[in-house]
């Protein structure tokens, strides 16, 4: 479909149909191991993990924007700032629960939901460059 027909758009300029989607990526040293793991992961490590979180709408504001990025920057930042350079296995809920990158992922995607809403539409954590895991509801 295209879209750059006059009367596709709203009288603010806005496309009438379609999704949004925004990505907004920070990272993070941090240290850990996996409970209950058999192989090396099991061991104290570290990653420079990288977070991106993606959030998705059908409206844009007055100004054409989804979400201010400074807005989620900040929020990711936020998230994000208390594992810096930490041993994750002693902050909580990662004193309990497995600091997998599964559980960071929805960690993170919970936290953000609170502080962005319903725009969130997943969070993927990477420990390495080619691996990573995701979280969506």
């Amino acid at each position: 479909m295209r879209w750059d027909s006059a009367s596709d758009l709203d009288k603010r300029g806005v496309l009438e149909f379609g999704m949004y989607e925004l990505q907004v990526e920070t990272s993070f040293d941090a240290a850990h191991y996996l409970r209950g793991y058999q192989g090396s992961c099991a061991r104290l490590h570290g990653h420079t993990y990288k977070v991106q979180v993606v959030l998705r709408g059908e409206e844009l504001s007055a100004d054409g924007l989804l979400v201010d990025f400074r807005e989620v920057k900040q929020a990711l930042q936020e998230v994000t700032e208390r594992f810096d350079h930490r041993f994750i296995n002693e902050v909580p809920p990662f004193t309990e629960l497995n600091p997998s990158a599964e559980n960071l992922a929805r960690y993170f995607y919970q936290e953000l939901k609170q502080r962005l809403g319903a725009l969130v539409s997943r969070v993927a954590v990477w420990e390495s460059p080619t691996a990573c895991a995701s979280y969506y509801e």
